[in-house]
């Protein structure tokens, strides 16, 4: 008895807007229930008398739900007689002009835009995160691939701005989808609207919603199913880069010196046989997420297709998708955060993976076309000789004798008009094959040559904090929206 005084003590001691509103159906009903009390007392729908009286049944219900234990009826037809009970049958009155038709639909949006938020936090972290790496790594020399080989040295900074680049994309989708999101179904009753003059834009700027959903049809039989597809369609296409990015690092785990492992502890796993295995339990949970999602959103797919408009089976409640889709996704981003967070790089290992190659031979063609004037393809015919000649007789490249690299520069070139002569000295030669030499020769706009990737680093940093200031706008518009709601709401209840 004690324990609970002292909690209810402070718990009066939290302010209200600080309290944890519980993320439920119930709660969200009850959200839309206050809103359409307010502007059926504005518009006269609703006496103010009975409204007052309206407005402390809902506090009642509210109050009543949120003990220990208590049923949260998620159906408007389940909470309407926990009201009337209360208020008596004039309390539907604030029905007039609603139905579960608007209702469904708008209890979704209002699941589906907190957690398209949430997502867009998670997101936000993990593109903070990859840029933490990428600066950090900015210099970093890593082989990359193409076809699954070894293609052309670039730097660690260099792709992970690769993938900052993509998911900057997914945010620009993100926001774009809010904007088509957050508009109200509410007030289209049915599918037609009503008789009663209810006020559609000011419920939803007590909602926080931006405006209606225009065409009444539209608003509870159409758009729940192409919002759902789109909502879905951008988780998808998250997890598809964060499977993308999981698997270049599974890449590493096959090697038996890998440069990219994550952290021993917590991020890794042991095998219950083998001393030897450090499993990389989280990024085999960040790729098994990243399927959930996609699985997630193909089964909205097939919930949304071939079915009749006004059909219940793509107006599911949060547990299904999209809501369900986006909180995976957002639990997809935290895991990869966390996997950035623990990303350990043998810069040594990296830089030697790179020399047992021939990754930069396309620099020494283009050095020579560049420096001494052979036709790139000629260039690139005695690049493809070198390797083969070094492969074979198991070389490095700065291991190549440079009088047989003379000797099989003249083989190319015999034929083409062209001198025998190799026209670059044995330092030039070597030069040209070094992947510092062939980072810090690229020019290209977005390359990985420092300059570039302090650049695009800058960029990318800048462009961070941009989305994060539109999350907190975002953030503080609903919770304005709901102070405003919350204001006319209290006004009510103390009428007389």
């Amino acid at each position: 008895m004690r324990r609970t005084m002292v909690w209810a003590v402070l718990a009066l001691l939290i302010p209200a807007g600080a309290r944890a509103e519980p993320k439920d159906s119930f709660a969200r009903i009850d959200q839309i229930n206050r809103a359409s009390l307010v502007m059926t007392v504005e518009t006269g729908i609703v006496p103010r008398a009975l409204g007052a009286t309206v407005a402390r049944a809902l506090d009642q219900v509210a109050a009543d739900a949120a003990k220990p234990g208590a049923e949260r009826p998620d159906d408007y037809l389940r909470i309407e007689p926990l009201i009337t009970a209360i208020a008596g049958a004039d309390a539907t009155r604030m029905h007039s002009g609603r139905s579960r038709q608007d209702i469904i639909p708008t209890v979704l949006k209002l699941e589906q835009r907190d957690r398209l938020l949430n997502l867009a936090k998670a997101l936000d972290e993990t593109r903070a995160a990859l840029l933490a790496v990428a600066e950090r790594e900015a210099d970093t020399i890593v082989p990359a691939y193409t076809n699954g080989v070894q293609a052309q040295p670039t730097t660690l900074g260099h792709v992970y701005l690769g993938y900052a680049s993509v998911l900057a994309r997914d945010a620009d989708r993100l926001r774009e989808s809010w904007a088509r999101l957050n508009l109200s179904p509410l007030g289209a009753a049915a599918l037609g609207t009503s008789s009663f003059p209810v006020d559609r834009e000011r419920l939803a700027a007590l909602l926080g919603f931006d405006a209606p959903v225009e065409n009444s049809y539209d608003s509870g039989q159409l758009a729940p199913m192409d919002m759902g597809l789109e909502l879905t369609g951008l988780a998808a296409n998250l997890a598809t880069t964060a499977g993308s990015f999981a698997q270049d690092l599974y890449a590493q785990y096959q090697q038996t010196r890998p440069w990219i492992l994550l952290r021993e502890g917590a991020l890794t796993g042991p095998s219950s046989i083998m001393p030897q295995k450090r499993n990389p339990v989280a990024l085999y949970s960040l790729r098994m997420k990243a399927s959930d999602v996609v699985g997630a959103a193909q089964a909205f797919v097939i919930m949304a297709h071939n079915v009749d408009s006004g059909m219940p089976d793509y107006k599911r409640n949060q547990a299904e998708p999209p809501g369900r889709t986006l909180a995976e996704a957002a639990e997809m981003c935290r895991r990869w955060t966390r996997v950035l967070d623990g990303l350990v790089v043998d810069r040594a290992r990296a830089a030697d993976e790179v020399a047992a190659d021939y990754s930069t031979t396309t620099e020494l063609a283009d050095t020579l076309q560049r420096e001494a004037d052979v036709p790139f393809r000629l260039g690139h015919h005695f690049a493809s000789e070198l390797v083969s000649y070094g492969r074979s007789h198991d070389l490095r490249p700065a291991d190549l004798p440079f009088p047989e690299v003379r000797r099989i520069y003249a083989e190319a070139a015999a034929g083409s008009g062209l001198k025998p002569d190799l026209p670059l000295d044995e330092a030039r030669f070597r030069a040209a094959l070094s992947a510092r030499g062939m980072i810090d020769a690229a020019k290209g706009l977005g390359g990985p040559q420092p300059a570039e990737v302090r650049r695009m680093l800058g960029a990318a940093q800048t462009r961070l904090r941009t989305d994060r200031d539109w999350l907190d706008a975002r953030r503080k518009g609903l919770a304005d929206a709901r102070a405003r709601l919350d204001a006319a709401f209290a006004a009510l209840t103390r009428e007389p």
